[in-house]
C-alpha cells in the first residue's frame, strides 16, 4: 500500500541546488533512512515532505494516502509558549487523546455528571489503555512532573518531550529527523526495539548506524543533488555504495580517455565549425563535468606525530565528589596508561561530564588527589560547542590555531589539508562561518580541537549533529591517534569502534570499570532491550502497591523532597539567568569572564544533577 509518492522535487537556496528533480515512494511497513553529508538538505527534504517548505517546479507532486495518521518530529522542536508537560502531551488531535484530557479534567472539576460523559466516551473509543501508555512512554524517556513548564526543560528533555508526543499517538506513518540525539543508550535501544514493528511505517534521518542496521529495510543516499536507494540495511548498503562508486570510477576513467582525446582535438582549433564540429565541442565540457564529479573512496593515509606523553599520565588518588545528596565519585582510584582508550558509558544526569571536568582540573573533588603529568596536553571537545566568530573565514579559525600538524618523518599537514579530509573543499574553506550548516559548525569546532595536536583527547558526544561520511573519516583518524583517549558518546558503532574497556558510571558514585567495547558490555548483561509500550492486557496484569500506612509515610517523604529539589532548582535557574545576563556587559576582562565560567558551569552540572533526582523521585511516586 502506497503510503507516500513524491515526483520531481527540487529545492535549492540561491546558487546552491540541494536537490533537483528528485522522486521517491513509500509504502506500508517500509523502514528508511535518508543519509547525506551535512549541508547536502537532509532536514530541507523532510521539512518540504511534511508540507512545512514548498517544492520548486511545477512538475512537483506530493501525495499522502488520505486515511492514514502522519507525524513529523523535527530536529529543534518547538512548544507553544506557557505550556506545561501535560499540555504538551495533550496538544494533539487524536480523539483518545482528547478523551484523556477531558476525563482528567472532568476529576478535577469534581463534577459527577461531567465525569460520567467522560467515561463513556472513553468506553466507546476503547481508551482506557491511552493512559497507561502515556506514562510509560514518558517514564522510558525519564519526562516527568505532568505540570511542569516546557520552558524550564533544557534542549535535550525537550526533544525527548516531543518524541513521546508522537510515540503516544501511535501514528501510522513518523517521519524522524534526528530521533536518538538526547537519548541515553537504553533510551536508543527502546525506541529501536519500538519501530521495529511491522505496522509502523518510518522515514528519518540519523547518523545512528546500528540504528540503520537494526531498522531499516531500505537507505536512501541524497548525494549531489541525486536520490540514491539501496535496499536493504546499513550493512548492505555499503556493500552497494562501493560497487556503485567503483562502477562510477570505471566509467570515470573511460570518460578520461575519451576526455584527454577530445581535448587535444579542441585544442586543434579546426577551422570546419558545422553542427557536428560544435557536438563534439558541447561533449567535451559535458564530459569535462561528469568527471569532476566522480568520488573516490580512497582516503589519505596519515600519521600524526603527537606531543610526547611522559609516563605520569592522568592519576585519581581516592577521588570523591557529590552535589548535595546525589554523589558522583566515591573513593575512586585510578591511573591512566599510555594510548589507552576508554568509553564512559551512565544515564543521562550520571555525572559523566562531572567526571571529565574533575579530570581535566576544571572541576575540584570534595576529597581525594586528581594528578596530572607535566606533559599531558588536554584536547577537549564539548558537546556545548564553543563560541566560533561568525565573520571570520572557515580556514582561518583552524590557522588562528595552528597553521599545520606536525606529520612522522618531518611531513607537515597544513590547515587547509586537514580541512579537506574533513570534509571541507578548497572553496568552502573561504566562507564565514556564519553560511555553515549546524552540522559544519559541529565538525569545524571538531577540527578546532584536533589542530591543538594533543596527547589526550577528550570527546564529549562527538556524533551529535555529524554525518555518517565525517564520523568515518573521524573513525579512521582516531584509530590513528597515538595518545589517550576518551570518550563520551550515545553512538553505540562509533564507541564500538574506538575504546577497549568501559567506565560505567553505576550510580551513588560506584564506577565499575568493563574490560570491552558497549556492545561486549551489554552482551554481560544479558543484551536486555525494554520492549515497546504495554498493551491494555499486558497493563491491566500490572501489580499495584497496597496504599498502606507505611506507603503513605513513604510517599510523603518522596514528596517532601522533591519539594526541596524543585525550589533548589528554581534557585540555581536564577542564578544561571544573572550569570547570562552579566556575559551581556561590555568591557569584561578575561579573569571576570573565566571565573563566572567557571561558576556557570558548576550551577549547570548541579541542575543536571537535579534534574536526575527530581526524575528518579517523580517516577518512584
Amino acid at each position: 500500500m502506497n503510503y507516500l509518492h513524491a515526483e520531481n522535487i527540487s529545492k535549492s537556496y540561491g546558487d546552491k541546488v540541494l536537490f533537483s528533480s528528485i522522486s521517491l515512494l513509500i509504502n506500508k511497513g517500509d523502514k528508511i533512512a535518508l543519509i547525506a553529508k551535512n549541508g547536502s538538505g537532509k532536514s530541507t527534504l523532510l521539512r518540504v515532505l511534511a508540507g512545512m517548505e514548498q517544492p520548486e517546479g511545477e512538475m512537483a507532486k506530493i501525495i499522502f494516502k488520505q486515511d492514514i495518521r502522519t507525524i513529523f518530529l523535527e530536529q529543534e522542536p518547538v512548544f507553544q509558549p506557557g505550556m506545561t508537560i501535560g499540555d504538551a502531551i495533550f496538544d494533539a488531535e487524536d480523539p483518545k487523546i482528547i478523551a484523556i484530557k477531558a476525563y482528567e479534567s472532568a476529576l478535577a472539576s469534581s463534577d459527577d455528571e461531567r465525569t460520567r460523559v467522560a467515561m463513556a466516551r472513553l468506553d466507546d473509543l476503547q481508551a482506557w489503555d491511552m493512559e497507561v501508555r502515556i506514562s510509560e512512554t514518558l517514564q522510558k524517556l525519564r519526562i516527568a512532573g505532568m505540570d511542569r513548564k516546557v520552558s524550564e526543560l533544557s534542549g535535550g528533555q525537550k526533544k525527548r518531550l516531543a518524541l513521546a508526543k508522537v510515540l503516544v499517538q501511535e501514528p501510522d506513518f513518523i517521519i524522524l529527523d534526528e530521533p536518538t540525539n538526547h537519548l541515553d543508550l537504553d533510551m536508543i535501544e527502546w525506541l529501536e526495539s519500538y519501530l521495529q514493528q511491522a505496522n509502523l511505517t518510518v522515514f528519518m534521518v540519523t547518523h545512528d548506524r546500528y540504528f540503520l542496521e537494526n531498522v531499516c529495510n531500505r537507505i536512501l543516499e541524497l548525494e549531489d543533488g541525486n536520490l540514491y536507494p539501496y535496499a536493504g540495511n546499513y550493512e548492505q548498503y555499503l556493500e552497494k555504495k562501493i560497487a556503485r562508486v567503483q562502477n562510477d570510477n570505471v566509467v570515470a576513467e573511460k570518460n578520461k580517455k575519451l576526455l584527454k582525446k577530445e581535448w587535444e582535438w579542441l585544442g586543434r582549433q579546426p577551422q570546419a565549425r558545422g553542427t557536428k564540429a560544435k557536438a563534439r565541442v558541447d561533449k567535451v565540457w559535458e564530459l569535462k563535468e561528469t568527471v569532476s564529479q566522480i568520488k573516490t573512496t580512497e582516503e589519505m593515509s596519515i600519521q600524526i606525530e603527537a606531543r610526547r606523553l611522559g609516563s605520569k599520565i592522568v592519576e585519581f588518588h581516592d577521588v570523591g565528589k557529590s552535589f548535595e545528596e546525589i554523589r558522583i565519585l566515591d573513593h575512586f582510584f585510578y591511573k591512566f596508561r599510555k594510548k589507552e582508550r576508554v568509553g564512559i558509558v551512565g544515564p543521562n544526569g550520571a555525572g559523566k561530564t562531572s567526571f571529565i571536568n574533575i579530570m581535566t582540573g576544571q572541576l575540584k573533588p570534595d576529597y581525594g588527589r586528581v594528578i596530572i603529568g607535566e606533559t599531558v596536553y588536554f584536547g577537549y571537545y564539548t558537546q556545548e560547542g564553543i563560541a566560533l566568530s561568525q565573520d571570520k573565514r572557515v580556514v582561518d579559525v583552524i590557522r588562528d590555531i595552528a597553521e599545520y600538524l606536525p606529520l612522522a618523518k618531518g611531513f607537515k599537514l597544513t590547515a587547509e589539508q586537514l580541512l579537506e579530509r574533513f570534509l571541507f573543499p578548497r572553496k568552502q574553506q573561504q566562507v564565514f562561518v556564519s553560511q555553515l550548516s549546524g552540522g559544519e559548525k559541529r565538525r569545524l569546532h571538531l577540527l578546532t580541537s584536533l589542530m591543538r595536536n594533543p596527547n589526550f583527547l577528550i570527546l564529549d558526544e562527538p556524533t551529535n549533529d555529524l554525518d555518517i561520511i565525517t564520523l568515518n573519516v573521524l573513525e579512521e583518524y582516531l584509530m590513528g591517534f597515538d595518545g589517550c583517549l576518551v570518550v563520551i558518546t550515545h553512538d553505540r558503532y562509533f564507541m564500538d569502534k574506538l575504546v577497549e574497556h568501559l567506565f560505567v558510571m553505576e550510580g551513588d558514585g560506584k564506577i565499575r570499570d568493563f574490560n570491552g567495547n558497549y556492545t561486549q558490555y551489554r552482551e554481560s548483561r544479558g543484551n536486555v532491550h525494554t520492549s515497546a509500550p504495554k498493551t491494555e492486557q499486558q497493563a491491566s496484569r500490572s501489580v499495584h502497591v497496597a496504599d498502606t500506612e507505611e506507603a503513605r509515610k513513604l510517599k510523603n517523604k518522596m514528596k517532601n523532597e522533591l519539594n526541596r529539589v524543585e525550589r533548589e532548582l528554581e534557585q540555581l535557574e536564577e542564578k544561571k539567568a544573572a550569570l547570562n545576563n552579566y556575559f551581556m556587559q561590555e568591557n569584561l576582562s578575561v579573569e571576570e569572564i573565566e571565573d563566572k565560567g567557571k561558576e556557570l558551569q558548576m550551577i549547570q552540572e548541579k541542575i543536571s544533577l537535579l534534574e536526575q533526582q527530581w526524575e528518579s523521585l517523580v517516577e518512584k511516586m
